[in-house]
């Protein structure tokens, strides 16, 4: 089974992303099997100097960061602003499936690299962009210009007008959400599209606009405000909907329990030692729970804080929905996560022992993604790629000292 080749594998990308949402991306294709290219700049992808860097690393190729997001992937090394570096991607893209970028509205017209000029040379391309705003073809936002983090997804997207402690006090969230579900969504998007080109010959542009995908992810907020007029605030730990749902304190730290169906609510009630609650006429529908939010919480708090995070899990555990709060200690000791294969061991160049990185979530009982091997040095495929392409040795060296390619 270790052998078995990805669902993607055939599948040839052009990557032409940095920092974390592109990467993540086609992170996330490569790990299908999908071959990706990645071009980075001669001085490499702004990551690589990002960390965190282990201690023991002789060599200083690249950190965690890098290492996390740009697996499964080659390297080549090409300065797109020289003429020759433009046509060395021109040339890739003629046996590419599909080409992903996330510069700036506009950068890739000026180096001569953009959607309407790829597509007219290749028709079958897929061209891919995640911006902060879009891409002027499939909606022109008034921000379009504006450049975009995470940080500034989350805002505008609503999910940090709903994330907090309290109903003044917007929070963001702590992974970068505003950079990995646009990622993910543009990922789908790519597939797709390149699925209708293999049955049609048609390739065209996947525009995800960061803002757009974080509004997506809190579909919620849409309803609440269009079916009822709310203006949805962030709720702390707890649900504006529903209860109990959310998270409550133990002897150690936390724990999470949710159970605002009439299947778990009487039994959480039983394991608490309060069987009456689960029979009172109050708390007997959803709606009743919610309204009564305030007592329920407390109850359920007062049982928690008087046991450990293990003796919850002794109680709880395969009961009711409910889970301990993890750091990451935990997820590296916990079994669900070692059978899952998900903290997988990785080469690291400079090292002498293996680290770890977070592994693959979509599994598929065929054709099973995988972290196949580790990111790339720098430029480390550039020979191997224009050798494909036809160049020579003379040809390569004279590249490289041309500092075109590295």
């Amino acid at each position: 089974m270790s052998d078995v080749l990805g669902a993607l594998d055939g599948i040839r990308i052009i990557d032409v992303t940095q920092m974390l949402a592109g990467p993540f991306c086609t992170m996330l294709l490569a790990d299908q099997g999908a071959e990706v290219i990645k071009i980075e700049p001669l001085k490499g992808d702004d990551t690589r100097i990002m960390g965190p860097d282990h201690p023991d690393d002789r060599l200083g190729a690249f950190g965690g960061y890098f290492a996390s997001i740009n697996r499964n992937k080659k390297s080549i090394a090409i300065d797109l602003k020289k003429p020759e570096g433009r046509d060395l991607i021109l040339k890739l893209c003629e046996g590419a499936d599909a080409i992903v970028e996330n510069s700036r509205d506009g950068v890739m017209e000026r180096l001569g690299l953009g959607y309407d000029m790829l597509h007219e040379r290749f028709p079958k391309l897929v061209y891919a962009t995640i911006r902060g705003f879009g891409d002027r073809r499939t909606g022109e936002s008034p921000y379009a210009h504006w450049p975009a983090y995470d940080v500034v997804s989350q805002a505008f997207g609503g999910v940090m007008g709903i994330t907090g402690p309290d109903r003044n006090t917007p929070m963001k969230v702590g992974p970068g959400i505003g950079d990995l579900m646009p990622a993910t969504m543009c990922a789908v998007g790519i597939v797709s599209a390149i699925l209708r080109a293999h049955k049609t010959g048609k390739g065209q542009l996947v525009d995800v606009a960061m803002v757009d995908a974080i509004l997506s992810m809190c579909e919620r907020i849409v309803h609440q405000h269009a079916y009822s007029g709310a203006v949805p605030v962030p709720e702390g730990n707890h649900h504006p909907l529903l209860c109990p749902f959310g998270m409550f304190p133990a002897k150690d730290g936390h724990v999470t329990i949710g159970t605002p169906t009439n299947v778990h609510w009487p039994t959480l009630c039983r394991l608490m030692g309060k069987p009456e609650m689960g029979s009172d006429p109050r708390f007997q529908t959803v709606q009743g729970r919610r309204a009564c939010q305030d007592e329920i919480i407390a109850a359920v708090s007062d049982f928690t804080r008087r046991h450990t995070r293990h003796e919850l899990i002794e109680i709880l555990g395969g009961q009711v929905p409910f889970a301990p709060v993890n750091d990451v200690r935990d997820v590296f000791a916990d079994p669900h996560f070692a059978a899952r294969d998900m903290v997988v061991k990785v080469p690291h160049p400079g090292l002498e022992q293996e680290t770890s990185i977070a592994g693959v979530a979509i599994k598929m009982t065929e054709t099973p993604g995988k972290v196949r091997h580790r990111a790339p040095l720098l430029g480390e495929h550039t020979d191997q790629y224009l050798t494909e392409l036809g160049l020579g040795g003379t040809e390569i060296a004279r590249l490289k000292a041309e500092k075109i390619v590295a």
